[in-house]
């Protein structure tokens, strides 16, 4: 079997998931890079150049808010689930067990 093809497959698969993973860690307020760290600490493996246009549109969608914090030596964008986005994130979680429970028993299934 073409590992390509798995790979490519796997990067797809996972690629569904990034939305709800960012919203998900996203109650409290997090700068990027702190989201990026978070989300490798999970396991949760994504690129910094899908991060950040990814915050961009969830925040021109209204899901998110952000705000700058220069409290550091470094300026910071922070961002937080907007009321629409913690609306939101309760749809997809809601859609995701949902989905995964019938896909484990499909899985079951064999």
């Amino acid at each position: 079997m073409d590992q390509q093809i798995i790979d490519n497959l796997i990067i797809e698969l996972r690629r569904g998931t990034l939305i709800l993973a960012v919203l998900s860690q996203l109650k409290k307020p997090q700068y990027g890079y702190s989201l990026l760290q978070k989300l490798e600490e999970l396991e949760v493996p994504i690129e910094a150049n899908t991060l950040y246009p990814l915050l961009r549109r969830l925040e021109s969608q209204n899901l998110l808010q952000s705000s700058w914090s220069t409290d550091e030596s470094r300026p910071r964008k922070y961002y937080l689930l907007s009321e629409d986005g913690q609306k939101i994130l309760a749809a997809l979680t809601e859609e995701w067990r949902h989905t995964s429970h019938n896909i484990s028993r499909l899985l079951e299934n064999k």
